[in-house]
């Protein structure tokens, strides 16, 4: 399919996502799914990053999620549920449908990493390149 714009593009995209707040993807990662970062480097030493989300840049991200990839993530196993984050929630959308077209079960946060820091959750210091754990408050 071709489109217009890249306006047409993103909306295409966002029409099979279910998108989720800041909150409602914390609450998705208490009952099991992953964040995945997909930002450069530099973008997650600006803005933080969520503790406990899996940094896959997005070059690598289909290879490194889908289930029966020789390149991916231990993490990455049939059925898991994946939430995508980009800086404010445009990058994430064609990255999450991009996974869903592949049989991956993926969505992303609505507005980003500027709306999980909006939301008051946790951020911590950018720039890593391996896994810390989050685990979010219950109550």
């Amino acid at each position: 399919m071709t489109y217009r714009t890249v306006d047409d593009l993103l909306a295409a995209a966002r029409h099979g996502l279910h998108r989720l707040a800041p909150d409602a993807a914390a609450e998705e990662v208490r009952t099991g799914a992953l964040i995945v970062d997909i930002r450069p480097e530099w973008q997650r030493r600006q803005d933080g990053e969520i503790p406990g989300s899996l940094i896959v840049e997005r070059n690598h991200l289909e290879w490194r999620l889908h289930p029966e990839s020789d390149a991916r993530v231990p993490q990455a196993t049939s059925g898991q549920r994946w939430i995508v984050v980009c800086t404010e929630g445009y990058s994430s959308s064609l990255a999450a449908a991009s996974l869903q077209s592949i049989g991956v079960d993926a969505t992303d946060i609505d507005g980003g990493i500027h709306a999980w820091r909006a939301a008051g959750l946790p951020v911590s210091e950018g720039g890593s390149t391996g896994v810390e754990e989050f685990v979010p408050e219950h109550g």
